[in-house]
């Protein structure tokens, strides 16, 4: 053991000198950056809430943010977010799940459609299912609907057909799926439209071989389209809202980003191409002594999500400019623009809708 690097520096020490004694905003769990981003790649979004964040500062970064799904010209730019409209690449919503996300792939190519295709609320309007909190009043029609969701499926082809950088933030392993063909949902059918039936609905929490499985089959389902993408893999530090597992909150918690951080780290660990950003650690880790938390104890406040964004231009952007690049397939945000998006956030968050 002479020749060990720490041999003179005993366990504790190190730990005092690297974590305990730096301040919260210069310890740096990155260490170094798989690959580097450069102005011109088209950078994609996805995932949990917390990936709302990763791509609203992209979008006012030098990164080249790639959204292939504008708003409609009659929707107002400081009512867009609402609609979810550049919260991601494209207006898919939150995407919780590794499963959701393989399943969304598939329908936009026409290799999976879903025997509950929609749902109704109470005032007669349509619901999208998968995406049930994209449209705030609902569709007025199927014909509204479909076109609507035809248009969707083009911007999520478009997407991944010419993304380079595709950054995938994991939230949860719990999810709602149908009984009949295994489809998942971002919410339990009955909070934001449609009707729970536990004959045709289940539960289901996610294992690590699952989450792996999905992982893989969706990365390979992109390169297969797209050979030349490189993923970024990343854990939402948000905790669960609720659990429908019976036990608290708070161990559901801990088993789901756990499972999330283990698939999350042997995927990245075996390709060259697939990066794993630790959000997760640079929020809840000790040395942050939870003051990236709000008093809620579960939103991330903006100083955390800034440190969060620091260390990734830090270590993933080949050159930061000090003025944005023109943007191929995006555009600089008005400040009204900018906290609207930033306010839309906490709508656009599926679990919310428990609460309501």
């Amino acid at each position: 053991m002479s020749d060990h690097p720490y041999r003179n520096l005993p366990a504790a020490s190190f730990w005092k000198r690297s974590v305990a004694e730096v301040p919260a905003d210069k310890v740096d769990p990155v260490v170094r950056g798989k690959f580097h981003i450069n102005q011109m790649d088209r950078v994609a979004t996805a995932g949990s809430c917390f990936a709302q964040h990763i791509a609203r500062h992209l979008a006012m970064s030098g990164f080249n943010y790639f959204v292939s799904e504008r708003e409609n010209p009659v929707i107002p730019g400081n009512l867009a977010a609402e609609y979810g409209y550049g919260l991601f690449t494209a207006r898919y919503g939150n995407i919780y799940t590794s499963r959701q996300l393989l399943q969304l792939l598939k329908r936009a190519y026409g290799l999976f459609q879903p025997v509950e295709d929609v749902w109704h609320k109470k005032n007669g309007s349509l619901v999208d299912p998968y995406r049930p909190q994209i449209q705030p009043d609902g569709f007025a029609s199927l014909a509204e609907y479909l076109a609507d969701r035809q248009q969707h499926f083009a911007a999520v082809r478009r997407a991944i057909e010419e993304l380079d950088v595709f950054v995938f933030t994991l939230g949860l392993t719990e999810t709602w799926a149908s009984e009949e063909d295994g489809s998942v949902y971002p919410v339990c059918p009955g909070v934001a439209g449609g009707t729970f039936d536990e004959r045709r609905h289940r539960f289901v929490n996610l294992t690590v071989a699952e989450v792996c499985a999905d992982l893989r089959e969706a990365i390979e389902f992109i390169r297969v389209r797209n050979p030349a993408s490189r993923f970024i893999l990343t854990v939402s530090p948000v905790p669960l809202v609720a659990t429908a597992a019976d036990r608290s909150v708070i161990v559901s918690t801990t088993y789901s980003k756990s499972v999330l951080r283990v698939a999350a780290q042997e995927i990245a660990d075996k390709d060259e191409n697939i990066a794993y950003f630790p959000s997760y650690e640079i929020i809840t880790g000790q040395h942050a002594r939870g003051k990236y938390f709000a008093a809620d104890l579960r939103s991330v406040t903006e100083e955390g999500v800034s440190r969060v964004m620091e260390l990734f231009m830090q270590h993933y952007a080949q050159a930061v400019p000090e003025a944005p690049p023109v943007r191929k397939d995006s555009q600089a945000m008005s400040s009204e623009q900018e906290i609207a998006i930033g306010e839309a956030i906490a709508v656009m968050c599926d679990e919310e809708a428990l609460d309501r």
